[in-house]
């Protein structure tokens, strides 16, 4: 092994630390361990196996859901001077035999492949030739049949560590609650050493709310404080979709539909064009998102209600991948639960029904507002963070407070009275008194805690339940009818040794004017940012490339700042590799200093 982790971090990616988590990664793989990866988006996942693959002999086979996702990725790869291709169908059968001879050739360091075409007997006798230095799967939460996108294709792939049990496997996912994640490590055969969880938490992503009233006009005021970003808007039907983009459009926005009844052709031609900044806002149903790896999307808004937290999750998440400020705008209304209840509902897989609804009602408890948006929404999936975030609208505007400690008694003792064997609904029926037959037939109209609650409505009980879910101090176990559990924090609220300020539930979040945070730290020459995003622009378009590809916000924001005028001063910016510096950077160089000469001049 000639080159080190940290020397093709330098060399090939630009970037002059690892973050987080990647390291011990990278160096378990590559030392020939598997890894099961849980990383936010933006967190750098890819480069758990792409920095291996360039380490170890022989070709990486990196399993990926969708060709538009392979694209970008191989074409990244490509301009850091990465030996990477895809072998999908998108390819004529000229380009396919060209892939497959640089395979057999052993040309290539990364292969990337759809999970079908993976699994084909004729391919894997064909991969049984040569060595292989790993096998990564992406979006791993295709695997498991809780994950909210769940493919039937992907669940052959355990499979693979039968027929090559020496090589590694590295599973990476953005989103995965620990039912979820347990399911996609007995289907790839991974124990408990393999699991790396770098945390969910983006925290340039402000989290915001807010009642459904006018959401046309509501739409297009959160649009005016986002002018000329890049953004996606999401909507629960291909008619809405249309309707929406038309109506931007006519207001002057670049704005395109995208959903699955358009033709491919159209599809391919939005994605494109907003990857390649000629469309600011991409107006989509859920079709839209998961193979687009634009790192400067500013904003996402939810049109309508998500069908669950992992959904959500992942889509907001591909707002501000370069870590620079982005918001996320969710219009929750009470008639898009009725719609997307019905669409559950529809369903024949009863056990599959019965997973959605729990996961639509974890979304409606989030959407309500009452406690710090990304404590909920990191609680779901199993983080706790120790205080409010600072960057959501209830931080920004924090609800009424009162002292609800008396309250989460009476909930947590009912829970532990009726065995910790029943979901919300039937604790709140116990608290308030209910005389339904179930309470009767079981006895517990004769618990200590029956009725003791009747002096307060359904809907109180329903947002403190949610509120100590969210908190940590009840879990809702999925796996077993969302039955309500105690916590190990539940016995200090219990034993009267902590006191509980809670959130009085609104109807309303008021909105709060927050000024806008700059980009970055660094107090760069805006005016020269512009013009390093006009020459990217120019070098995308003849090379054939997304912008992003070429150098991203962030590379030309330190440019802006640290104003380098040779190779060793371009090199220190982060994003610019080896290859990229032969490639682009005397342009950009250039740029710079007549860019300077021309502000001296003026000065």
């Amino acid at each position: 092994m000639s080159a080190t982790p940290l020397d093709i971090l330098h060399s090939v990616f630009g970037y002059r630390e690892f973050r987080s988590l990647q390291q011990t990664i990278v160096d378990r793989v590559v030392e020939g361990n598997n890894a099961f990866v849980l990383m936010q988006t933006g967190g750098g996942k890819s480069l758990c196996f792409q920095i291996p693959a360039l380490c170890r002999a022989g070709v990486a086979i990196v399993v990926s859901p969708l060709i538009s996702l392979m694209k970008d990725q191989v074409d990244a790869l490509v301009l850091n001077g990465v030996r990477a291709a895809c072998y999908n169908s998108s390819l004529t059968a000229e380009q396919s035999r060209q892939v497959l001879a640089r395979l057999h050739q052993q040309e290539l360091d990364l292969l990337y492949v759809a999970p079908e075409r993976l699994m084909s007997s004729a391919f894997i006798e064909r991969l049984q030739t040569l060595p292989i230095a790993l096998f990564a799967i992406d979006e791993a939460h295709c695997v498991s049949q809780w994950g909210h996108d769940f493919r039937p294709e992907y669940a052959q792939l355990g499979n693979l560590r039968h027929i090559f049990p020496d090589t590694p496997l590295v599973a990476l996912t953005a989103t995965a609650d620990p039912q979820t994640r347990q399911d996609i490590m007995q289907r790839l055969l991974l124990s408990s050493e393999d699991l790396f969880i770098s945390g969910f938490d983006r925290p340039n992503i402000r989290y915001t709310v807010v009642d459904k009233q006018k959401p046309a006009v509501q739409l297009l005021q959160f649009l005016n404080d986002h002018v000329d970003e890049a953004g996606i808007v999401y909507a629960l039907s291909r008619k809405r979709v249309e309707e929406i983009s038309t109506r931007l459009q006519q207001q002057g926005y670049a704005a395109a539909a995208y959903h699955a009844g358009l033709p491919d052709k159209t599809r391919q031609q939005v994605q494109e064009q907003f990857l390649r900044d000629e469309v600011q806002i991409v107006v989509a149903t859920v079709a839209f998102g998961m193979g687009i790896d634009k790192p400067n999307v500013r904003f996402i808004v939810h049109y309508d209600l998500p069908k669950n937290i992992e959904s959500y999750y992942q889509e907001t998440g591909r707002a501000g991948r370069d870590g620079l400020p982005a918001e996320a705008l969710l219009l929750f209304g009470y008639g898009d639960i009725a719609i997307a209840r019905g669409l559950i509902e529809k369903g024949s897989n009863a056990e599959h029904k019965r997973i959605e609804l729990h996961k639509l009602n974890a979304m409606i408890s989030y959407a309500e507002p009452l406690t710090c948006r990304r404590r909920a929404l990191l609680g779901y999936f199993g983080e706790q963070l120790k205080e409010d975030c600072g960057n959501c609208d209830i931080c920004l505007n924090p609800p009424q407070r009162y002292d609800a400690t008396q309250d989460a008694q009476k909930v947590l003792s009912c829970v532990y009275r009726v065995g910790q064997r029943f979901g919300a609904g039937h604790v709140i029926d116990v608290l308030r008194g209910s005389q339904n037959q179930r309470i009767l037939e079981l006895g517990h109209d004769r618990l200590s805690t029956f009725a003791i609650g009747e002096d307060k409505g359904q809907e109180f009980w329903g947002g403190l339940i949610r509120q100590l879910v969210h908190l940590g101090y009840l879990r809702q176990d999925v796996a077993n009818y969302s039955v309500l559990k105690l916590t190990e924090e539940s016995r200090r609220v219990l034993t009267a040794k902590e006191t509980l300020h809670l959130a009085r539930p609104r109807l309303k979040a008021a909105q709060k004017k927050v000024a806008k945070k700059r980009a970055l730290d660094l107090d760069y020459d805006t005016d020269l940012f512009e013009v390093l995003r006009e020459l990217r622009k120019e070098l995308a378009t003849e090379g054939g490339v997304p912008p992003f590809v070429i150098f991203s916000d962030v590379s030309l924001a330190e440019m802006a700042f640290h104003l380098p005028i040779n190779e060793t001063e371009m090199l220190a910016i982060n994003g610019v590799g080896k290859h990229k510096m032969a490639k682009y950077g005397p342009r950009f160089i250039q740029t710079i200093q007549q860019y300077c000469q021309h502000a001296v001049a003026e000065a």
